[in-house]
């Protein structure tokens, strides 16, 4: 019998026992991956395509809404090119879980701040001019099975009619894609006159502006100029370019890579424990047979590398299958988790870190068994055999 097979023979005499040990091994390599994956589009990255652009908002809480004439006085700001608004629709299609993105804004304004965006310019002049209408994100469109000239009802505990009602209906008036932009993103753009003028209460009143400067590099000093414009106000402002509110939001949540990483050694503490009894459970089941080898000429020293080649083995392939799961996962995963998390992928760095954490688990837990079949004598384990 070959090392290998003598190895892998001697890790599988209890079944049932690696076995489970291994779905461990497998379960806490997979959260691994999927935590970093996390962790990391939380951190995000600066967005080059957003560097011009800065977002203004209440100054006490995102959820304030402010009043549209600040719109008016931030187009006066030297430096300013231009400026719109949107505002948080927050409704659900049919089912609670049917939740994605929405926004009520000024059409074309909108596609002029976010140029990246693509849509058919018949598409658009027609969402101008339907008050009713609304545009979707392709993805969204295809997920739903939704085609051209449907009623989209939406229910909004947010946005309340005139006669009492949460539920609104929008006619789909077509498509618009951002083909550089995190595939999967489900977004729907609705008319903001409309929402205004049917709205109960808000009236005049959006979540938040959008806009874009002329030079990014006075990104800085127009943030200070809006917020100071506004400081004494009755709804003063928090202005910051669009990536550094990305990171304020994802920082409100937590510290990610903190809470990750708790998570994670707490998981990987567990394990240590668990796959190290294992393998001293096996060791001392063994230790008439490490008589035997030592009897037949296997050296100490081969012993104790069979003993630490058994726990390389069993992190090994439980690492590999973990990960290996993950990777399978992801593309599902980044369709759904992209809109709340932004760019969901599992980078080759996590996935060396996961393998080399693997073998590094190995280590630890076969250390101990490798070292005491070392110093092990014939007499010494046939006499506790």
């Amino acid at each position: 019998m070959s090392t290998f097979g003598l190895i892998w023979a001697n890790l599988f005499r209890k079944r049932t026992r690696t076995t489970l040990t291994l779905l461990s091994l497998v379960i806490a390599f997979l959260l691994f991956v999927l935590l970093r994956a996390i962790a990391a589009a939380f951190a995000g990255g600066v967005s080059l395509s957003g560097m011009d652009r800065l977002v203004v908002e209440g100054r006490y809480s995102r959820i304030d809404s402010m009043p549209l004439s600040h719109m008016y006085q931030i187009r006066g700001i030297d430096g300013v090119e231009l400026v719109t608004h949107e505002s948080w629709f927050g409704g659900v299609y049919q089912d609670p879980k049917n939740f994605f993105a929405q926004f009520s804004v000024q059409p074309l304004d909108y596609f002029a701040m976010y140029d990246e965006l693509q849509i058919d310019p018949a598409v658009l002049e027609k969402f101008v001019r339907t008050r009713t209408g609304t545009v979707a994100m392709e993805s969204l469109v295809e997920k739903y099975g939704w085609r051209v000239g449907d009623m989209i009802p939406l229910n909004t505990t947010i946005w309340q009619k005139d006669d009492g009602s949460t539920l609104w209906e929008f006619e789909l008036l077509g498509t618009f894609v951002n083909p550089g932009g995190i595939q999967g993103l489900q977004l729907m753009l609705i008319h903001h006159d409309y929402v205004d003028e049917a709205a109960a209460f808000r009236k005049a009143r959006v979540g938040g502006f959008l806009v874009r400067v002329e030079d990014s590099d006075r990104a800085a000093e127009i943030s200070a100029a809006i917020d100071d414009m506004f400081k004494n106000s009755s709804d003063p402002t928090r202005t910051a370019t669009e990536d550094e509110s990305n990171r304020q939001l994802a920082n409100s949540l937590g510290d990610m890579g903190f809470i990750t990483t708790m998570i994670l050694s707490a998981v990987f503490f567990t394990i240590v424990l668990l796959t190290g009894n294992t393998m001293a459970q096996s060791l001392r089941e063994r230790i008439p047979e490490i008589a035997v080898l030592k009897t037949l000429g296997f050296s100490d020293l081969r012993v104790s590398w069979l003993m630490m080649s058994e726990a390389l083995m069993l992190c090994a392939v439980g690492g590999a299958l973990g990960v290996g799961l993950a990777l399978l996962l992801e593309p599902g995963l980044n369709q759904n988790l992209s809109g709340v998390l932004g760019r969901f992928e599992m980078t080759w760095q996590t996935i060396a870190t996961a393998l080399g954490l693997a073998l590094l688990v190995g280590v630890v837990i076969g250390l101990l068994p490798a070292v005491t079949a070392k110093r092990l004598t014939i007499a010494d384990a046939l006499r506790k055999g």
